[in-house]
């Protein structure tokens, strides 16, 4: 019955005379959103973006509501530009909205102002037309319908549709740069690198992995969550950074209760030196106060020191609850709680320092060959591409 999937994009009509890049964005994203399914051209018109339908409408909105930029989607009939093809349409749509009967009204847009009926009165036939050729069990309700009939006319035809599905919302991913996230595995950073996204912007995921501490099977979780991301940002390139001698060395040079400070210090001089060479402008974490010893603003402003790079943490005043929700609904969380350990956890002290000075860091630091550590590490480091269930070595 549905020909064609109406695309809503939100906040993009608003960016002036940058808006054509951000649509432009947005379709190529939409063409890889639904790669995969049924070949198709998509439609890109003033105000508008049209998606065909070929035999597979849910299939291809679900793919929609994975593409940051789409602020909502709507299946729609398009018929020739004469009343009577409307009324019929609009019935077809009632009849799928409403099948066990309920209440409806008729709303009409009209951008083609050559079309002899004005807006208020498509609306009126529309709906009388409804009410005469429909059972007892609907009724007309013009200020709390269950339903609404919308009806546009456009100078390409007339569309009719009912359904308004919400989709992701933000910015197309790929219009907004391109920023590192430090992705360990657990719940928050997914959670980060997905709110980045949202905002337009491309991933470079940084994982720390600490063989033979860490296991393979943990390295396999990050990979896993970047293939979940991957679904919403089309391609995720994934850095595992070998990070086994860092720890040893502050492990034995470092006391103890500095040792998380000192490896988030190392941690945030490796992503500012792989976003410098791979054209990021910034450090996503999954960080938010007050959650971990390291997330205390004592601890957040002793490891910031080591970077000159804008460090952004989405999570900042968000609680656990919060992201767990993302967390599921994007369905990342089980991936997530799988009990593998990363980097961050196998060398935990019994009492991490929550308020570390600057300056004691700093002078532990000097016990440690900095440079020597953070070149051997990049060099032993393994670049993933992913794109969905594809992962290029």
């Amino acid at each position: 019955m549905y020909e064609l999937i109406l695309v809503r994009y939100g906040e993009l009509g608003l960016k002036g005379k940058n808006k054509s890049q951000f649509i432009n964005r947005l379709v190529l994203n939409i063409k890889r959103g639904i790669k995969g399914l049924a070949p198709r051209e998509v439609i890109s018109t003033w105000g508008r973006i049209w998606v065909p339908v070929r035999d597979d409408l849910d299939q291809t909105i679900e793919r929609l509501q994975q593409v940051f930029g789409i602020y909502s989607v709507s299946p729609v009939i398009k018929v020739e530009k004469n009343l009577s093809a409307i009324q019929e349409a609009a019935l077809k749509v009632l009849h799928d909205a409403l099948p066990q009967g309920g209440s409806f009204k008729v709303e009409t847009r009209r951008p083609d102002k050559t079309f002899p009926m004005l807006s208020p009165e498509i609306s009126k036939a529309v709906g009388s037309y409804l009410f005469a050729h429909s059972p007892d069990i609907y009724q007309a309700e013009m200020h709390h319908p269950e339903h609404t009939i919308q009806v546009e006319i456009r100078s390409e035809g007339a569309f009719v549709y009912g359904q308004v599905i919400p989709c992701a919302k933000g910015l197309p991913v790929g219009s907004s740069g391109r920023a590192v996230l430090m992705l360990s595995g657990g719940i928050d950073s997914p959670v980060a690198g997905w709110m980045a996204m949202k905002r337009g912007v491309t991933i470079e995921a940084v994982h720390f992995h600490s063989f033979p501490f860490t296991s393979e099977r943990a390295k396999q979780k990050v990979i896993d969550l970047c293939q979940v991301l991957a679904l919403w940002g089309g391609k995720i390139r994934l850095h595992v950074v070998h990070f086994t001698e860092i720890q040893k060395a502050i492990r034995q040079n470092c006391r103890e209760e500095y040792g998380i400070t000192i490896m988030r210090r190392m941690m945030f001089r490796l992503a500012e030196r792989i976003a410098a060479e791979n054209k990021a402008f910034a450090i996503y974490t999954g960080e938010s106060v007050g959650q971990v010893a390291s997330q205390t603003l004592e601890s957040m402003y002793t490891i910031n020191q080591v970077t000159n790079m804008p460090v952004l943490r989405p999570l900042v005043g968000m609680d656990k609850e919060e992201i767990i929700k993302i967390s599921q609904s994007i369905k990342a969380f089980d991936i997530s709680i799988r009990p593998y350990e990363d980097c961050c956890t196998i060398f935990l002290p019994d009492y991490p320092k929550i308020r570390p000075r600057l300056e004691e860091a700093i002078m532990m630091e000097e016990k440690l060959d900095v440079e020597a550590l953070i070149r051997e590490a990049l060099e032993k480091t393994e670049v993933l591409e992913i794109i969905q269930e594809e992962i290029i070595s």
